[in-house]
């Protein structure tokens, strides 16, 4: 591991140098060795430069909010008061953005406001839910067990879109290098056939003219074909941010045979797991489904978290909404929400509900791969099929000619 280091000698000389270790602790003993004294040790990675790169723009990563309400509540939980942990907190992240919003949360604490009503000046860093929790946290007196709650459930629902993200990584790569291939294709090797064909003046089929055309356009227009590419990319990036590109997306993905299930596995996960972090901290049931709502991107999910809310304020109990909604959410979700209800212990049957998803979730992505491969071999064929049969059939008739 390589570590950035600054030390001192008792006579005073100052060095800031990196030096690989295998931990801070093995760097700080060789530094002492040579007669230094360790001032600051930090590590010096891939991590750090992202870290670094996200604090230019404002952005914390989601593995430093993790940390922040894991760290924050061992200290709370340890004794030390609140702005003194925020100040550590803040001289911890090597986020300057971050470490600024920090200073900015002590600060309010000083002045004597509230953390969760510091929070609330940052919605771009901290999410409905984180505040929530916290807020409840404080009211309830329990701020140190909502921050480490908060923590997990952060952690676990980060963990749950990795999963999912990495599974999705191999089939994005493989599409990437087919477009990328097609294009090399387009540019070198078609202009090579388009030559030969017109020497032997050799009549061209429907698939090839089209080929040609396509290869022509890239060539002859290679401007106009970036921006018209570009554009599209614009085009379906804007698209789908819109409601109705949500509402699309959101029902191919449902109407899809191999992805459907794995969706209703995600949402069942999120749906559980935030609900069980926000009423096992205290916050009423409306307000957990009304922030689990947001959580979810699935309009056809917010729905049914809508419907629910509808039905709490009537009397009717959750588990109505999810019960009905068997098209998007598995039976067993409403069936256990129901006894949970029952019994009286609908965190603690959610908290189950999340971890059964979760694992569920986890091994879907392992054996997307298997699933995903063959159609993707199935649509490769089929492209070099057809375009090998286009650029080969010229030839043959040019034999058969002959």
């Amino acid at each position: 591991m390589l570590y950035k280091y600054q030390a001192k000698k008792i006579t005073g000389e100052e060095i800031s140098e990196t030096m690989e270790a295998s931990s801070k602790a093995d760097l700080a003993i060789k530094l002492r060795e040579q007669g230094y004294i360790p001032m600051l040790i930090e590590e010096k990675n891939e991590k750090s430069r992202l870290v670094s790169f996200l604090s230019r723009f404002g952005m914390v990563s989601t593995a430093d909010k993790i940390m922040f309400a894991k760290n924050l509540g061992i200290m709370l939980s340890a004794g030390l008061p609140l702005t003194r942990a925020l100040e550590i907190l803040s001289r911890q992240t090597n986020n300057k953005y971050f470490s600024r919003t920090i200073i900015s949360l002590m600060n309010g604490a000083q002045k004597g406001d509230f953390l969760s009503s510091a929070m609330k000046k940052f919605p771009k860093i901290f999410p409905k839910i984180f505040i929530a929790m916290v807020k409840t946290g404080e009211e309830s007196g329990q701020l140190s067990e909502s921050l480490n709650l908060a923590g997990l459930q952060m952690e676990k629902d980060y963990t749950l879109m990795k999963k999912v993200q990495g599974a999705m990584m191999y089939p994005a790569i493989i599409l990437i290098a087919m477009v990328l291939i097609g294009i090399f294709m387009f540019i070198y090797v078609v202009p090579t056939l388009v030559a030969t064909f017109k020497e032997l003046n050799v009549d061209l089929p429907l698939s090839t003219q089209a080929i040609i055309f396509i290869s022509d356009s890239i060539t002859k227009h290679t401007s106009l074909f970036i921006v018209f590419f570009l554009s599209i990319i614009f085009f379906i990036v804007w698209f789908l941010r819109t409601e109705k590109g949500k509402i699309f997306i959101g029902n191919v993905f449902l109407k899809t045979p191999t992805i459907s299930p794995i969706v209703k596995k995600i949402n069942s996960a999120r749906t559980s797991r935030t609900l069980a972090s926000l009423i096992s901290s205290g916050v009423n049931v409306v307000e957990a489904l009304a922030i689990t709502r947001d959580v979810l991107q699935n309009n056809k999910y917010k729905e049914v978290l809508t419907k629910a809310i509808d039905d709490v304020q009537k009397g009717i109990p959750i588990s109505s909404s999810f019960k009905k909604a068997v098209k998007i959410y598995p039976v067993l979700l409403g069936e256990m929400m129901a006894v949970g209800e029952e019994t009286g212990k609908i965190s603690e049957m959610l908290e189950k509900i999340a971890v059964f998803y979760e694992e569920e979730v986890a091994e879907a992505t392992k054996n997307m791969a298997t699933v995903i491969e063959p159609i993707l071999m199935i649509f490769i064929g089929a492209a070099v099929g057809f375009f090998a049969l286009s650029m080969i059939k010229p030839m043959y008739s040019m034999m058969n000619g002959i």
